[in-house]
């Protein structure tokens, strides 16, 4: 998506060698709404062939995108992980574990309510990054322990230097990312795949 390239090499900042994309001017801190949308359209067009029942993310950052997402697809529900177990998760949930990249592989539990994933029903992750997929991994597991079928798994930026996107396609699951990443580095800036 040449929109969204063209706003990370304008506002993107890079922490560290092949570390750290900073997009939040507009993707994950504060977002351009009009922009979320135009992502959205372009998930929906990378999965045209799919059945989406429902829309899977994980909090905080792939709510916003996920949403824009399911105004596309007809407005699916759609669900996010949470990535603490409160009082207002009532009855049984399935819970898996990541690993975060941005928090220093710092290993946490996310939750989600089993009133919200049902057998059976095809289910379309979406989340803004994509690097070593630990996130990914998460939630493929919560769909299948729901008995659900992964319809794919939409990302809006993929450092394609790191494992993440390799290891799930060698999987067998579909990823579709809007913006793939070769390199980066403070010095010579982002780098992109194709």
């Amino acid at each position: 998506m040449e929109q969204l390239k063209k706003r990370i090499l304008k506002e993107g900042k890079i922490r560290g060698t092949n570390e750290i994309l900073k997009v939040d001017s507009f993707l994950n801190h504060q977002m351009d709404v009009a922009f979320l949308d135009e992502l959205g359209a372009a998930f929906k067009a990378r999965f045209a062939d799919c059945q989406v029942d429902r829309i899977l993310t994980i909090e905080a950052s792939g709510i916003a995108i996920a949403c824009s997402a399911a105004k596309a697809f007809g407005n699916p529900p759609v669900v996010f992980a949470k990535k603490n177990k409160t009082k207002n998760i009532a009855g049984d949930v399935y819970i898996s574990q990541v690993e975060s990249f941005t928090q220093g592989k710092r290993p946490y539990n996310i939750f989600v309510s089993k009133d919200f994933l049902h057998p059976g029903e095809k289910v379309l992750i979406i989340d803004d990054f994509l690097a070593n997929g630990s996130a990914l991994h998460a939630l493929i597991e919560i769909v299948h322990q729901a008995g659900s079928e992964v319809a794919g798994a939409g990302v809006v930026v993929e450092k394609a230097f790191q494992p993440g996107g390799s290891l799930l396609r060698n999987e067998g699951v579909r990823v579709e990312a809007l913006a793939r990443i070769q390199s980066m580095s403070e010095e010579t800036g982002v780098v992109f795949c194709d």
